[in-house]
C-alpha cells in the first residue's frame, strides 16, 4: 500500500488514505506505552507528521510502515478505482 493522504485526529487516530482509493481509520493508542511513541501523548507532538508513502514519522522519530496500517486499519470505504 501507498499512502496518499494521512490525517491525524486529536483522539490519536489516523484518518489514512491510500492511493487505490481505500479509506481506514488506524488507532495509535495501542502504540502509545512503547517508549518510541510517548512522545504522542502529546497532542502538539502527534499532530506533526510526515507522510513518506510507504510510511509515516513524526518529528520525535517514531515511525509506522504502510503495511502495519494497512494489516491493522478499520476500513472505511472504498472508491472505485478509474
Amino acid at each position: 500500500m501507498r499512502i496518499q493522504e494521512i490525517h491525524p485526529n486529536p483522539d490519536r487516530t489516523l484518518l489514512v488514505i491510500a492511493e487505490d482509493g481505500r479509506i481506514g481509520l488506524f488507532d495509535v493508542t495501542p502504540y502509545l506505552h512503547d517508549e518510541a511513541f510517548a512522545e504522542l501523548q502529546n497532542e502538539s507532538a502527534f499532530m506533526q507528521i510526515f507522510n513518506g508513502k510507504y510510511f509515516i514519522e513524526w518529528n520525535c522519530g517514531a515511525d509506522l510502515s504502510a503495511d502495519t496500517i494497512e494489516a491493522r486499519w478499520k476500513l472505511q470505504q472504498k472508491y472505485p478505482a478509474n
